[in-house]
Order: structure tokens, then sequence, then C-alpha cells
């Protein structure tokens, strides 16, 4: 059945996997099978205790080539933090994240966007402008590696906030990671505008499902979020689709559902 699934799916602009660093082992042998797209997220502490040699040998036990996509950590961090000394640290995390990528030869990596509306007392400008100082360098620095940036709407109720960090930026090597659980929970307007304010600057998609009491990371179709609405107005082979779903029992799922859209 896995392997049917696998087949149909390649229509659909093979998905990434998300898998986090340290959980590698427990799908390499599935990895190098069926010879699967990733997503490797890298948590701080991970990021703490590996090295460049560390990162190189992932690469050299996959058996294939594939295409690969990285999570940058986000615990902790704020890329639009007004004071100084956090964002700082912040930009650390993400430069460490931007050089294990060049080595894994990624193509893409999925930063947070850091907004909170309470915590920047509803000034989105504000947020925007420190925002700024953190993302303009870094893709620079990106874009010279041969990486695009995308980011994630978190805790985002509507997408102004993003559409003002796309215009600002201006970067055809900077766009936006539509996440739909964190859509589902949180926001208080309809798809329908996020397609419209974000489909120019969209080149990823996060798809897993809730039933927004939470961020349950459940198969497609195991929620409430209208995935045929997205599908729909959105053309998925020119996007990276990746499954966040933390189990192979779930992403088999979402590969399922995926193939049948």
């Amino acid at each position: 059945m896995l392997k049917t699934i696998l087949q149909k799916v390649q229509r659909v602009n093979k998905p990434h996997i998300h898998i986090p660093f340290e959980r590698i082992d427990e799908y390499l042998n599935l990895a190098n099978k069926y010879k699967i797209n990733m997503e490797v997220f890298f948590k701080g502490a991970v990021l703490d205790n590996i090295d460049g040699n560390q990162v190189s040998t992932l690469r050299k036990r996959l058996t294939y080539n594939p295409t690969i996509s990285i999570h940058a950590p986000f615990m902790d961090l704020s890329p639009a933090a007004i004071d100084s000394k956090i964002r700082a640290v912040t930009i650390q995390r993400f430069q460490q994240t931007l050089e294990i990528a060049h080595i894994l030869e990624a193509n893409i990596i999925v930063f947070h966007s850091g907004y909170e509306k309470w915590k920047y007392a509803l000034d989105a400008n504000l947020w925007l402008q420190k925002s700024l100082e953190t993302w303009i360098p870094l893709n620079e620095k990106a874009k010279d590696m041969g990486l695009k940036i995308a980011i994630e709407n978190i805790f985002e109720d509507e997408p102004s906030n993003l559409k003002m960090l796309m215009d600002a930026i201006n970067s055809v090597n900077f766009g936006i990671c539509f996440d739909t659980g964190h859509f589902n929970i949180f926001s208080q307007t309809p798809l329908s505008l996020w397609i419209e304010h974000l489909k120019p600057n969209i080149i990823e998609l996060h798809i897993h499902d809730n039933d927004k009491s939470f961020d349950q990371h459940k198969p497609i179709g195991e929620g409430s979020f209208n995935f045929k609405e997205l599908f729909d107005n959105l053309d998925l082979q020119n996007l990276v689709i990746t499954l966040e779903n933390h189990s192979p029992e779930d992403v088999f799922k979402s590969l399922d559902a995926l193939s049948r859209s």
C-alpha cells in the first residue's frame, strides 16, 4: 500500500517529510527505500551538540539525492526583538542554521515570524522595523548561498503583518511558508483573505490538520481545515509541500489524502 501511495503522490510535486534531526535514524531506512524528500528540523539544543562533520554525514547516509529543506529553531527566539541582545542571539542561531543548510545542500529554510500582536501592543510597524534588521542581511547571506527563506505564520490572526514584511523585503528569495494547522487555530479571518494577500509570496506549505483546540498535527482530513479551498487556489507544482505529521503512520495517511486531492 505504501508503495502505491508514494507512486501516486509523485504527480503532486513529491512532498517533503518533516523530520527532527535527532529522529533521523527512525526514518532513514524508509527514506532510502522510497527516496523521500525531507525537511530537517534543528532545535537549539541540537545545534549546541553537532558539528559540520555530523551534518555532512547525514547526506552521505542517504543512498539517493533528495530535495532537502530546513526548519530553523524557534523556541525562545525573537527575530523582531526590541532587546538587541535577544535579537543578536536569535541571529546567531539563524546563521548557524544557514551554515547547516549549506552543508546539506538544502534549497529553502523555514523560520517562524515571531509576531504576536499583544507582545508588540498591536503595533505591527514596530515589529516590522525590528524584523527588517534581522531579515535583510540574513536574506542577502542566504541568497549568496543559493538558499531561499520562507517565513511561517504562527500566532497571526490575519495576514497583514506578513504582507507588510514581504512588501518591505521585496525579494524573490524571500517568501511565505503557509502553515495550515496554525491558520486553523489562530486565524480570525477567512482563508480566502490569506490567499488573496499572500498567494504571490507563498513558496512552501506546511500541511497538517487539527480540530482547532490545539496544534495536534493530525493527518489531512482528520481535523477541520479546508484543504480543498487551499489546493484549488494554489499551483502546487510550484511549491514545496511539507507534511508536518509527527509519526510515520500519520505521514502515510496524509500522503494518501494528498494523492487523492
